[in-house]
């Protein structure tokens, strides 16, 4: 049986240089225009160095992730309207030339239940914040939960990915 509620709530917050999110839901913008905007938002968010602020209540729960090099960080993009939630199907990454796909075979912050994980280097702890590189989270949203980085749990082999999204990587040319 499915629950009918959860309740989550937050940890901490973001504070970021990254005030605004690129996301666009089906926005009539030109491919090339989008790629664009696509591949400056990555390089931007790949040098962005960002503060999460721990509740002070939860600060004991930091003990020994210092020690980690990377951190998975699951946040709420706080800023995506509800209405918004209900969308099913998008073109991945916001471009019309990719086919539309549901939401669960992409990375759109547009889900019923929107919680957003980046994966990112752990600069320094001090007390209850961490200095973090690489995360694509904005400022101000909301932080519901840590996770160490562990090679042994994410190294899979054999990874498949679909055309499109191979496509778009290579355009992007993400690295």
């Amino acid at each position: 049986m499915i629950k009918k509620e959860m309740m989550l709530k937050p940890i901490g917050i973001v504070h970021s240089e990254l005030k605004l999110s690129t996301h666009q839901p089906d926005k009539d913008i030109d491919s090339g225009e989008k790629i664009l905007q696509i591949r400056d938002h990555h390089q931007q968010v790949k040098k962005a160095v960002s503060e999460i602020e721990i509740d002070p209540a939860y600060e004991e729960l930091l003990e020994g992730v210092e020690d980690f090099s990377h951190i998975l960080i699951l946040y709420w993009p706080h800023l995506i309207p509800d209405d918004e939630r209900k969308i099913r199907m998008v073109h991945p990454m916001g471009r019309k030339d990719l086919p539309k796909k549901g939401i669960f075979a992409t990375r759109s912050p547009v889900r019923p239940n929107p919680v957003l994980v980046s994966s990112v280097k752990l600069l320094e702890r001090n007390k209850n914040c961490l200095k973090v590189q690489g995360l694509e989270a904005i400022d101000q949203s909301p932080v519901i939960d840590i996770k160490p980085v562990v090679r042994e749990r994410y190294s899979i082999e054999n990874l498949k990915f679909p055309d499109w999204l191979l496509q778009a990587h290579r355009e992007l040319e993400f690295d």
